[in-house]
């Protein structure tokens, strides 16, 4: 069986949603002949006509209203964002219409909104962020950030048959570069439960999206000196799986919060007042943050490679806190 690249996962998933849900259809800029900025829509026109694989100028605003619009008719859309970066551009929409429309209305929003976001690409500082925060604090959206080909697949899948508003968070420096084999038979992913993506004993990483691999580079070099870390992957940031995070805790006793995102109002704050409410009495150590500095995202390659957290970083305090 061939594998599948994480890009061709999410393909996929949204191809074989449209041809299981006629009212599945995508939006964004030139995601139809074009076939997207990074081509995962590519042909999708050519099967699925103009009314379902919808171009539209570049206006983010007016694409999440036009899909907040079609939700309220039954429909259920899929937003594209060629960069996440320019999310921004349609916050008022997301936070204010559609994350409040089911507690306004009882109305359901069936809506995906999906796009590239993280750096390691030299894509500078309008193309390489990682903006999940601003809607983790937004009660009513779910939050998506897989580190897989699979979980990228039935994640998508599963956001698509959710009736709450998703953000898709796939990271570009993935789509490419990870690939594995998938099932031929429809499978999903279930929103709000994290993986053990290595197995350990002595200190836990708790992270997702590419700093899943990050971490799991690490864990291979900490054990050949005998250190066994455990690699817990969130797959969903809102909500999160507080039962995973507890359960790392108890078993190692010792965490290290891993991710992309700057670090004040980064998730690691959430995460840390978790541990602190359902496991604070099996920590043996202060629980440490590695994310990326308080800046934009440098365009230079060499001051991004500062800016973004690494294996190496991971080895440094992983083994501080095994002898600590």
């Amino acid at each position: 069986m061939a594998q599948v690249t994480y890009l061709e996962a999410i393909r996929q998933g949204l191809w074989e949603e449209m041809e299981r849900d006629p009212s599945v259809f995508c939006i964004g800029e030139d995601i139809g002949i074009y076939g997207g900025a990074f081509k995962v829509t590519d042909g999708f026109i050519h099967h699925f006509g103009p009314e379902r694989v919808v171009d539209t100028p570049i206006a983010e605003s007016a694409i999440v209203g036009a899909a907040f619009g079609a939700a309220l008719t039954g429909l259920r859309p899929v937003a594209e964002f060629q960069f996440i970066d320019f999310i921004g551009c349609a916050f008022n929409q997301i936070t204010n219409m559609l994350a409040k429309s089911h507690y306004r209305w009882g109305a359901p929003a069936p809506i995906v909104l999906r796009g590239p976001c993280g750096g390691g690409v030299h894509g500078g500082p309008f193309h390489s962020q990682n903006p999940e925060m601003y809607f983790v604090h937004t009660p009513g959206m779910k939050v998506i950030a897989p580190a897989t080909a699979y979980d990228a697949k039935g994640l998508i899948k599963s956001a698509i048959r959710d009736n709450n508003p998703v953000l898709y968070l796939e990271h570009k420096f993935l789509y490419r570069r990870i690939k594995e084999e998938l099932p031929e038979d429809d499978y999903t992913v279930p929103i709000g439960k994290a993986r053990i993506a290595r197995e350990g004993r002595h200190v836990s990483v708790i992270t997702y999206a590419a700093m899943v691999h990050t971490a799991l580079e690490a864990a291979e070099t900490l054990a050949k000196g005998g250190v066994e870390l455990e690699v817990i992957d969130l797959r969903t940031l809102l909500p999160l799986d507080r039962e995973a995070i507890a359960e790392t805790v108890k078993k190692t006793n010792k965490v290290i919060v891993l991710h992309e995102d700057t670090k004040t109002g980064g998730i690691a704050g959430e995460i840390e007042a978790i541990i602190n409410e359902e496991a604070f009495d099996w920590l043996d150590a202060p629980i440490v943050r590695i994310t990326s500095k308080d800046t934009p995202v440098p365009f230079s390659p060499p001051l991004e490679d500062v800016f973004l957290p690494s294996a190496k970083d991971v080895v440094e305090k992983a083994r501080w806190l095994r002898s600590y």
